[in-house]
Order: structure tokens, then sequence, then C-alpha cells
């Protein structure tokens, strides 16, 4: 709440700090019931008509060295006396906030408490508003570590891509968005050509390496709004959002032109591989994603044993 005459003063970290709030995948996120729930806590607790959870940066309760800031009578502190919150409505006058410290050492931002009167807090409020700010850190720190876990349970291990479960909730969830809008999307089933004789000559670790490699190629062909996946063992999948077949027709073409140059693997030598893909394309007539994905597996099945591979 700086005046334009006294602009915040930016520390010398910023950039590590908004790196690390980044980390907590919460900026423009829904409202959550956490953080509601602490906001009514603090706002009950020491009877105010406003409280908040503030994830940008508090510069002058960064300047106090991460202690608390607080502002018995704003319009008396030449630092908000101008500020339009004060000046105008809502006219605040008081001003209390707690740093929220992440496990570095980071200000995240503050949990504050506003009132339209000056008052004062003694120490064992303060130290309320403080725990109060440890209660947000925690619920920041454990919704983080869910969110890792998730990612964790929907990446497959070996390539970095997700894996078929996040496949499936991709497929679900663009078959509902499609039954909403009646807008097309497109599945690709994808298949490596002898990767058993890729293993059975060169080891299971060249195999990992050829694995890892075609997820690289195709990953990099991926929109932005697409899903790439490994579906299986030498299998992947692309769930392409809004994507008519004439967008599945031209991303398998883009497929088949980045697979045609040689794989270069750690020990020098160079192989081939083909990959050959099935594709479905939605429509009002499937009545499930199960229906959509067997549609792609015949279509893989007789790609598969056409005469060649690679198709």
């Amino acid at each position: 709440m700086a005046d334009n005459d006294n602009p915040f003063p930016i520390p010398e970290n910023e950039t590590d700090r908004l790196r690390t709030l980044q980390s907590y995948d919460i900026l423009d996120s829904p409202p959550e019931v956490d953080f509601d729930a602490l906001v009514r806590l603090a706002a009950y607790t020491f009877d105010v008509p406003m409280a908040t959870v503030g994830l940008a940066f508090c510069a002058f309760t960064a300047m106090q060295a991460g202690s608390l800031l607080v502002v018995e009578d704003l319009l008396q502190d030449p630092r908000f006396s101008q500020n339009d919150l004060v000046v105008r409505s809502p006219n605040l006058r008081f001003y209390a906030g707690a740093p929220l410290l992440d496990p570095k050492g980071y200000i995240l931002g503050t949990i504050a408490i506003v009132d339209t009167r000056p008052r004062t807090l003694d120490e064992k409020q303060r130290g309320i508003l403080y725990d109060l700010s440890l209660l947000v850190m925690t619920a920041l720190e454990n919704r983080r570590r869910s969110l890792l876990l998730t990612e964790m349970v929907l990446t497959d291990y070996l390539t970095g891509i997700t894996n078929r479960a996040q496949f499936d909730r991709a497929l679900q969830s663009e078959m509902a968005h499609a039954r909403r809008t009646d807008e097309p999307f497109s599945i690709l089933c994808m298949d490596l050509d002898e990767f058993k004789d890729i293993n059975d000559q060169y080891g299971h670790p060249v195999g990992d390496e050829v694995l890892c490699e075609v997820a690289r190629r195709l990953k990099n062909l991926l929109r932005t709004e697409d899903t790439l996946s490994r579906i299986g063992g030498d299998e992947f999948g692309m769930v392409l959002r809004e994507g008519a077949s004439t967008t599945a027709q031209a991303m398998k073409q883009r497929i088949q032109e980045a697979m045609t140059a040689p794989i270069k693997l750690k020990n020098g030598k160079q192989i081939n591989v083909g990959l050959s893909i099935g594709m479905a394309t939605y429509s009002s007539d499937i009545d499930s994603p199960y229906t959509l994905l067997a549609q792609s597996d015949s279509d893989l099945y007789q790609v598969k044993h056409r005469s060649g591979k690679g198709r």
C-alpha cells in the first residue's frame, strides 16, 4: 500500500523469490478451502472486517527482515497516508501483516488483517497472527507436496512424459469437452516396429535410449494443449485437442518425418527405428472413450500388418 511517491523497494533476491513462488503453482488458481478458512479465522479472531492471504510482494514487511508489519493508523503513517485505499473508500486505517516464509527464507506473501479504524495489537495478538502465517505456509507446503506426488504418479519414470493414467484422464476430459461443444478431437496410438529385436540385439539399456529419444522427438512436435503419453512398453499415445482428422493426419506426417533420422546411441552407433501409427477421431456416434481408443488400436493393428512397417 505504498503511495506514488514511495514505490515498493525491490530486494536483490526478487527473481529467486518469484521462481520459488511459482513452484507452488498457486498463482491465478481458483479459491481454495484451506486459505478461505484461514482468512475467516483471522477476521473472526481479531474482530476485523477484512483479512487476506496475499501472494503478491509486500515490500515493507520484507524490509523488516520478515517480522510483522503493524501500522496502527495508516492515515498517520507517511508511507501510506496518501494511498487511495486510505484516503478514499474503503478508508482503511489499520493494517497488520505477517510474512509467509518458505523453508529457504523467501517471503512468498503475507496474511494480513485490515480495519477501517485505528487500533493496536498486544504481544499475544502478534503471536497469534504469526501462528496463522505458519498455518498458511503449512497449507501451501502440503499443497505443493500433493501436486508433486500427483505429478510423479502421472509421469512415466523413464521418458519423463506422462503415463497411461494421464493419457486416460486426458482422453476422458476431451470426450466430455467434445460432447459439450461438439468440437472434434483425435487420438494417435503409436507402436515402435521390431522393438523386441532392438532389445535382443543391443540390450535393454539401448532400448531405453531409443524410447527416450522417440519420446523427445514426439514431445518436440506437441502443441501446448495436446497430451503425449507412454501407454505401454514401446507404445505411445497422443490426444489432440480440437483436432479434426485433417489435424491428426498432419501430425502423423510430422511424426513420420521426425522418425526418418537415425537414432544416435551413446556408444556411437546409429540405428533406424520405425513407428507405426493408428488414428481415430471423435464423432457423435462414439459412446465412450474406450470406443475411440479401440478404433485407434484397430487402425494401428491394420497398419502393423500391412506390407512394411512404419506406416
